[in-house]
């Protein structure tokens, strides 16, 4: 077992604890339960990572088996992965058993699927069960978010005997989710919601249906992870039930999950505009050729791309030659494209992923951005007007036909960064309607474009005023 290496500058408390940690287990392994009894779980995890690689499975064995089950949850994916490696199957379903649903679903979902079927097969039946049911979503669904731990009481009960049941199900200590009382019929349909405060606070005697909110949000067991963390944000909830078709709940997905799930979903946005594939796992646990793979595809692509740009200067060699000059302008006119193509995207996708915009809003979208396009350009215009003005009054550049050039450069500015900002602005809509994912409309795919285009409007132009 070889965990990833760690940097003690990092994590200083951890850097101090760990070899005080060595010395227990050294000396006295007993003790170590009670010496870490006060620590965090995610700070013992941070100790743990720490530690020799030979040392990471005696030290979670010498804490009390709920104690390790939560520790394990907060390790790195990789250390998890080969402390699962290094347990006996027994072992390791016990520590996995005390976990809560969803992080036990995740935490198989990572491991090689021969084990893990293993491991499902040492675990008790109810809490295979439901671990089975959560294997089946998609790990970005609601469903592969939600846990089936929480509380529900019919609909028709008083708080009096809601309390008492919500007060017994605590005592177990299965329910994760219990800030939130959802209330059923006597079907067991979703009717209502109520928080713990508002179950405590209602007078006695009153019915649970009474007290209860009756317009729930809810999502299906397939609804995308972006879809339940925009109903957490738009309506500030804790937690969001996932219903089936018949409206019966299946688990919820609480806060915690949705904060992950939004740090993952921007990180591999992020790192799909920067023109490349998502990566599976953190940048530092990434294997060597795994990030060669995700980066090289879209280079070599981009690189196909590039290529037309120089069959564009083919194609207008002999206007080149009569007008060399013209050559000392053509970095400016595909980067001033390029960069607003990438400010349209990433407003474009940004504004997506929060559900500000959707497909049908692509006209009015096209509308303004063609507008913006035009003011943009026009700004960068003047400003390449006066570089060849002052270039020209300054070293007499550019000869008699001065104000042609000055006039090329500020119309095909302003042609190149409309063009720009339409076309980023329009590549995510048309990604969305292929069923792909907008954030791969990249900005270096979009100055890719609108590079070969630009040149194209460039010549075109020059051709048509000076030559």
């Amino acid at each position: 077992m070889t965990p990833p290496q760690r940097n003690p500058e990092d994590r200083p408390v951890a850097a101090l604890l760990a070899p005080d940690i060595l010395d227990l287990l050294d000396e006295s392994p007993e003790s170590v339960s009670v010496e870490t009894e006060e620590m965090h779980p995610a700070d013992l995890a941070d100790v743990a990572e720490l530690l020799p690689s030979e040392r990471l499975v005696p030290f979670l064995k010498a804490l009390p088996k709920e104690r390790a089950a939560d520790v394990l949850e907060y390790l790195d994916d990789e250390v998890r992965a080969a402390v699962l490696e290094e347990l006996t199957v027994p072992e390791a379903a016990a520590l996995v058993t005390e976990m809560t649903p969803d992080d036990r679903a995740d935490i198989l979902e990572g491991l090689d699927e021969e084990h893990a079927e293993e491991i499902l097969e040492e675990i008790p039946p109810e809490a295979r069960r439901e671990t089975e049911q959560l294997l089946r979503y998609d790990p970005d669904s609601a469903g592969g978010l939600m846990t089936t731990e929480f509380v529900s009481v019919p609909a028709d009960v008083t708080v009096d005997d809601a309390l008492l049941r919500v007060r017994a199900l605590a005592r177990t200590g299965r329910r994760e989710a219990m800030y939130a009382v959802y209330a059923t019929d006597t079907e067991g349909r979703l009717v209502g919601v109520l928080s713990l405060r508002e179950l405590l606070a209602a007078p006695p005697g009153t019915k649970v249906g009474d007290v209860a909110w009756s317009e729930v949000l809810a999502v299906q067991p397939t609804a995308d992870r972006e879809e339940v963390a925009r109903l957490t944000a738009n309506y500030d909830l804790v937690a969001v039930p996932v219903v089936s078709e018949s409206g019966h709940v299946m688990g919820v997905v609480t806060v915690d999950d949705v904060i992950d799930a939004i740090q993952e979903e921007q990180t591999e946005d992020v790192q799909k505009l920067g023109g490349m594939e998502a990566l599976e796992e953190p940048y530092m646990n990434a294997g060597f050729f795994e990030m060669i793979r995700k980066r090289a595809g879209w280079l070599m692509l981009l690189l196909l791309g590039e290529m037309f740009t120089a069959t564009a200067m083919g194609y207008f060699e002999d206007e080149i030659a009569r007008a060399v000059f013209l050559t000392a302008f053509i970095p400016l006119i595909i980067s001033s494209g390029g960069n607003s193509g990438s400010q349209a995207t990433s407003l474009i996708i940004r504004a997506m992923a929060l559900g500000e915009i959707t497909l049908r809003d692509w006209w009015r979208v096209a509308r303004r951005e063609l507008g913006s396009g035009l003011v943009l350009g026009l700004m960068l215009g003047l400003i390449g007007v006066a570089r060849v003005l002052v270039w020209h009054f300054a070293f007499g550049n550019y000869g008699e036909r001065y104000l042609l050039v000055a006039l090329t450069i500020g119309v095909a500015l302003i042609g190149v960064v409309t063009f720009g900002t339409i076309v980023g602005s329009m590549l995510p809509f048309v990604l969305r309607r292929l069923g792909l994912d907008p954030a791969s409309a990249s900005a270096p795919l979009v100055a890719t474009l609108v590079d070969v285009t630009g040149l194209v409007i460039y010549f075109t132009l020059a051709l048509a005023i000076l030559l």
